[in-house]
């Protein structure tokens, strides 16, 4: 193969790499802007298992809580938002520290606690009534048409149930609803690494 040849090999490589990473990029916000999307997020890397017995929230103190890579790859997954076009979104967030801190090192804006987008891993007889709660919540934000693109921040408990899919620390998952906020489909969006 001449060196032309090679040149010509490589761009046409490049160029078809970079017309498959774009429509990724635009698919996931203009999704996000359709009033049909959320994307859900398990916190970020918050070490142990679990919460201490006793712990109580709003006292961060007695939870489990991100450590430096957590808060690293919260912020890491801010930038990658941005990246994909996301510079601001309505935020919700579970009352829980580890969940709130990811929220807001995100940087897209004020987050707003929702107690419904807290764990019921200690009381799984709760998964039902807090799905249910969660797609009440999803229709309630649809019902005031915005393009802005809406954040949930929870816990892999929450995220299972509603999408029947397990996810790692950071991981997202862009959930299509219909009209009364109920689960349709779901595309999983790894966390990136900070």
């Amino acid at each position: 193969m001449s060196q032309s040849s090679r040149l010509i090999a490589l761009a046409i490589f490049i160029i078809s790499n970079l017309l498959l990473i774009h429509p990724a990029s635009a698919s996931l916000v203009s999704d996000l802007r359709d009033g049909q999307h959320v994307l859900m997020m398990r916190h970020a890397d918050a070490p142990g298992f679990g919460d201490p017995a006793g712990y109580v929230i709003g006292q961060c103190s007695t939870q489990r809580n991100l450590g430096d890579y957590g808060k690293k790859q919260s912020k890491a997954i801010g930038e990658w938002l941005s990246n994909q076009g996301v510079e601001n979104a309505q935020v919700f967030s579970s009352p829980w520290c580890r969940c709130l801190d990811t929220a807001i090192l995100l940087n897209k804006g004020p987050v707003k606690t929702e107690p419904v987008l807290g764990s019921f891993f200690d009381d799984m007889g709760l998964e039902k009534k807090q799905t249910k709660e969660l797609e009440v919540l999803i229709k309630n934000i649809f019902s005031k048409p915005s393009q802005v693109p809406v954040i949930l921040v929870t816990h892999h408990v929450n995220i299972q149930a509603f999408t029947g899919k397990a996810v790692g620390v950071g991981d997202m998952v862009l959930v299509k609803v219909n009209k009364n906020g109920e689960y349709l489909s779901h595309t999983m969006y790894p966390s990136p690494r900070p």
